[in-house]
């Protein structure tokens, strides 16, 4: 699919295309560009509407055919709700992706998207347009690489995006990054949807080698089992014990700054199939643990990204990536391991396995001297119960950290909220035979995890989202990879970038 932006004028809109979209309110208003086709029409749409076929209603459409003097072979008209209020994110989102349905299977060639001046509450023309272009990049998203008979080819190839002229230069800036982040999002979900007999942790390690062959600016280093043990990884390697599948630690560098430059650091938990090991899963939807490496499959989203854009910024990513499985080699509960950081940990549970990988990656993002370090994992259940699938758990050590990936999460539509990292939390961690045992009991088991991993970010300015309940879509005929967090990741890179 190709996309584009231009000035929407009276040229524009009269220009032959297979459908224009327009936007009508549940007052029954037309936006401006809809005012003026209708004045073309001799106010047929203005017909249509008095007829009580299409009320306005937010993600409502109406299809109109064949309308007389229209140069456009279509026109789709799509509720906005109620004019007076503007729509939050996630509403301009269902606006979007209800008109996008209602033309993906029509036989034209091309769209025109003509919606005026709605703005999501709290955004300006560029947020706008950067959000509406990643909600059609990610309509347009199919995964069916397995299936013997493919979906057809959609006649739909073009969407054109129409704003005024003076707000031309930010819609194009926009466009630039939201191809830079849709692509990023796209190989996201990719490895993602993989299932774990092919998206095994060496498969991830060759991913970012194509990912190091595109981009002159990244060089990608792969940590082998002998490595991680040379490094004292022994919460890492116990993941990984029980699997035919090694461990890979990959170490993504990407330069966009002056080496003397501090890099931002984000760490990913790459479980690229996760049973609980000895403390098995239940057997229910456990397929779905192929998106258990979903932080992982982000950071080498978010660095593709960063990449596409040449941004001004020195970024590492660490890809911690093991399989987890029960056998008689596997670690047990109740087994000890030291750390790359010293400390020992009592694993009382083999399902909280996510925190071990995690822990000995952040202790080694500690020698690139960052300014800020984030590590992204589908940690816990207990953040789908908190917050469940509209916000990720956010956590961390720093304030001013916490703040920016909070407004980076809100500029971009896809947010993260901050749970409380309090000191009494940490005593549940407590073990009377390690430094820490590796799970705090039923209560608040999202932020104990954060707990644990604090233990290992004392030195750096440290985040932690917990992204359990927003990396995929559980079940049903819409099961799949999001995406998540890379517009967010991406935002809070943008805006450390603009600042420098």
């Amino acid at each position: 699919m190709q996309f584009s932006v231009a000035t929407r004028n009276s040229q524009a809109l009269r220009k032959q295309t297979a459908t224009l979209v327009l936007a009508i309110s549940e007052d029954g208003k037309l936006n401006e560009a809809a005012k003026m086709i209708d004045k073309d029409l001799s106010g047929a749409i203005s017909a249509w509407r008095e007829r009580g076929d299409m009320s306005g209603k937010l993600g409502q459409t109406l299809l109109l055919r064949g309308l007389p003097n229209s140069s456009a072979e279509r026109v789709l008209l799509v509720g906005i709700g109620k004019e007076k209020e503007k729509p939050s994110a996630a509403k301009y989102r269902k606006i979007v992706q209800s008109a996008f349905n209602a033309i993906k299977d029509l036989g034209g060639k091309d769209a025109t998207f003509a919606l005026g001046d709605l703005l999501p509450k709290d955004f300006d023309r560029y947020a706008a347009t950067r959000l509406l272009l990643e909600v059609l990049i990610g309509c347009d998203y199919r995964f069916d690489q397995f299936k013997s008979q493919k979906s057809p080819e959609r006649a739909l190839q073009s969407i054109q995006v129409l704003v005024k002229e003076a707000e031309l230069g930010e819609a194009k800036r926009a466009l630039e990054h939201a191809l830079a982040i849709g692509l990023g999002m796209q190989l996201t979900r990719d490895v993602a949807n993989l299932p774990a007999n092919i998206c095994t942790p060496q498969y991830l390690a060759e991913q970012a080698q194509w990912l190091e062959s595109q981009h002159k600016s990244l060089k990608v280093e792969i940590l082998d089992e002998k490595q991680l043990e040379t490094e004292g990884a022994g919460a890492f390697l116990a993941v990984a014990k029980g699997s035919e599948q090694p461990p890979r630690l990959i170490v993504l560098n990407y330069q966009g700054a002056d080496k003397s430059s501090a890099p931002f650091v984000l760490v990913g938990k790459g479980i690229t199939f996760d049973t609980g090991g000895i403390s098995i899963k239940p057997a229910a939807n456990m397929d779905e643990m192929k998106y258990d490496m979903c932080g992982a499959a982000s950071v080498l989203g978010t660095v593709q990204a960063v990449a596409k854009m040449g941004l001004k910024i020195n970024l590492i990513g660490l890809l911690a990536c093991a399989e987890n499985m029960p056998s008689s080699r596997a670690t047990r509960p109740g087994d000890i391991v030291t750390s790359m950081s010293g400390q020992t940990v009592e694993i009382l549970n083999t399902d909280a396995e996510g925190r071990l990988v995690l822990c000995d990656a952040l202790t080694y993002a500690e020698r690139f001297k960052p300014q800020a370090v984030i590590d992204i994992a589908t940690l816990t259940g207990a953040c789908i119960v908190a917050l469940g699938s509209h916000a990720a758990g956010l956590m961390g050590n720093n304030e001013d950290l916490l703040k920016q990936l909070e407004r980076a999460g809100q500029q971009c539509a896809d947010r993260a909220w901050t749970l409380p990292l309090l000191e009494e939390y940490q005593e549940q961690l407590d073990s009377p035979f390690a430094d820490i045992a590796n799970i705090g009991g039923p209560k608040a088991g999202t932020i104990t995890a954060g707990c644990f991993l604090s233990r290992f970010a004392k030195n750096f300015n440290w985040a932690h989202l917990d992204i359990a309940g927003v990396a995929w879509v559980s079940g049903g005929k819409e099961k799949g990879a999001s995406g998540r967090p890379v517009p967010l990741l991406t935002q809070y890179l943008l805006n450390c970038a603009a600042q420098s």
